[in-house]
């Protein structure tokens, strides 16, 4: 008969094993075992839980200089990203980077609307003068959105201030052909300039007014701000705002021929956080020659690099200047790469490689392709990574550019990878377009498919879908015992976090089965 030891030796007997139970990271991604892994080829063991899972922190870098409150980013796909689905991200802790299969002016465009979507003190209004009209003001209601617009003198910024024209003051006015002299609001509540944000906004909150310019000691404006802001504060708390400003962050993508150098300036002068050079395999001379060119030219843009899957392709980027690196390579749900070209790498397998090598030169490192649940975010991120770039996951919801349409019933959009041949027939630029500069293939005469177009079925808003995978997450932390994605980081990385290999069988049973039918209802 088995020796029953007392429940007093319980620690003393666990210490007598050698080594906690299961692997460390290390031990799971060793190639000569095991090959390269994927996200489903491995989990995470549970730890101790003595928290709630509402108190974990997501907040991550993604460059050296951005941090955001949840390690959220939108691929740039031209059927993922653009001004919606930025806005959105960034209003939820994350960021947008908007795609360039498009012209640099339409690009810039949309970078400019989501840096007015919330602006904080808006330093470049719309300003009319009293000689101005009442159609003045419905263009550009009409066109921007908002009507709520300061009057000065000069009809310029930093003119002195006489008057702010907004909806009531035209609502019921018939003659279109009116100065604005004649209908605008004269009694305003204004605030001294050298204020701060917080004292502007309870200036704001009790006047009950829609907007408030900041003006001069001579009663000049100098900036503004918006009732519709404050409200957006309150309903966002998690919002990635530039520190100065309190705009959106948003980012935007371009490539590394000669022409994305003049499409770079018009979308810094849109007020662009950070830029993504978009490049399949991004160890190269083009991109190079770009990161140093950027931080020549541009000293405070943030830049993110890649695409990179070993140490090697690391190394290069990260001694050129880049502040993020970018990881993956035909791991995507829509791409081939691996498939055609035969290169590529497991994504597990690269995002430790190179999140491991980056993280001793301070250089955060974005998850890039794979992503298809929470599950993988949370291994995405056990594995270095401090952010995850979602396209396939986001596909599909409201904000994502194009339409729905039926199918057997089904309410579905079209996604395509930016390797299809459809996305690379978008003509959009002198050199070439954004899905052919990505693959090196502007020249080619035959272009060689390294993604395929799909459907999806529709997920509703990513504003919802965000909000579960956020929740998701908080409670993965919860059952692996960390507190926060940075504690996660460093329990990984000192052993105290540990992995087990999944067979296909484990894999099979790590799912639903053994029932004839079922309802997948992610969340609620």
């Amino acid at each position: 008969m088995t020796h029953v030891l007392d429940i007093t030796q319980t620690q003393e007997v666990l210490k007598s094993y050698g080594r906690p139970d299961g692997l460390s990271v290390e031990s799971l991604l060793d190639e000569q075992w095991s090959g390269g892994l994927t996200y489903n080829d491995f989990l995470i063991l549970p730890g101790y839980i003595d928290f709630s899972a509402d108190k974990t922190i997501l907040e991550s870098k993604i460059t050296k200089k951005i941090t955001l409150k949840t390690p959220f980013i939108s691929s740039p796909m031209d059927t993922v990203t653009e001004t919606d689905m930025a806005i959105s991200m960034a209003l939820l802790g994350g960021i947008g980077i908007i795609h360039h299969n498009c012209s640099p002016e339409e690009q810039a465009n949309m970078v400019r609307k989501v840096k007015k979507f919330e602006n904080g003190f808006i330093v470049d209004p719309v300003v009319l003068s009293p000689t101005h009209t009442v159609s003045d003001v419905k263009a550009i209601k009409e066109k921007f959105g908002f009507c709520g617009i300061p009057v000065t003198e000069t009809g310029k910024m930093h003119g002195k201030l006489i008057g702010i024209v907004t909806a009531r003051d035209f609502q019921f006015h018939t003659d279109d052909a009116s100065p604005l002299s004649e209908i605008m609001t004269t009694d305003l509540v204004v605030a001294k300039k050298g204020v701060t944000l917080t004292e502007a906004n309870e200036i704001l909150s009790s006047s009950k007014k829609g907007k408030l310019p900041i003006v001069d000691s001579e009663g000049n404006l100098v900036s503004l701000l918006a009732r519709s802001d404050l409200l957006k504060n309150q309903s966002y708390p998690l919002a990635s705002k530039a520190p100065d400003s309190k705009q959106l962050l948003v980012g935007a993508a371009i490539g590394t021929r000669p022409d994305d150098k003049d499409r770079l300036r018009l979308l810094v002068e849109a007020g662009l956080d950070v830029v993504v050079l978009d490049s399949s395999q991004g160890n190269s001379i083009y991109q190079i020659e770009m990161i140093q060119w950027i931080k020549q030219t541009y000293a405070n843009l943030e830049v993110i690099a890649g695409n990179v899957v070993t140490r090697e392709q690391a190394a290069s980027l990260i001694a050129a200047g880049a502040d993020g690196l970018r990881i993956g390579m035909g791991s995507g749900s829509i791409c081939i790469t691996q498939e055609v070209m035969a290169c590529g790498r497991p994504q597990a397998t690269a995002v430790y490689r190179v999140s491991e090598f980056a993280a001793k030169f301070g250089v955060p490192t974005i998850a890039d392709g794979g992503i298809g649940n929470v599950g993988h975010i949370m291994k995405a991120t056990a594995l270095g990574a401090s952010a995850v770039m979602m396209g396939g996951l986001l596909a599909g919801t409201t904000e994502t550019p194009g339409e729905y349409f039926y199918r057997e019933g089904q309410r579905l959009k079209r996604y395509r990878g930016m390797g299809s041949i459809d996305a690379m027939s978008n003509t959009s630029g002198e050199d070439g377009n954004a899905a052919t500069k990505r693959y090196f293939s502007e020249g080619d005469t035959v272009k060689v498919a390294q993604g395929v177009v799909g459907n999806v079925v529709d997920k509703g808003s990513v504003r919802k879908f965000l909000s579960y995978l956020h929740t998701g997450v908080q409670h993965s932390l919860q059952d692996i015992g960390c507190r926060s994605l940075n504690e996660f980081h460093k329990a990984v990385a000192d052993g105290t976090v540990r992995f087990e290999k999944r067979t296909a069988a484990a894999q099979s049973e790590g799912n639903v089965h053994g029932l004839h039918s079922f309802e997948k209802k992610l969340f609620s």
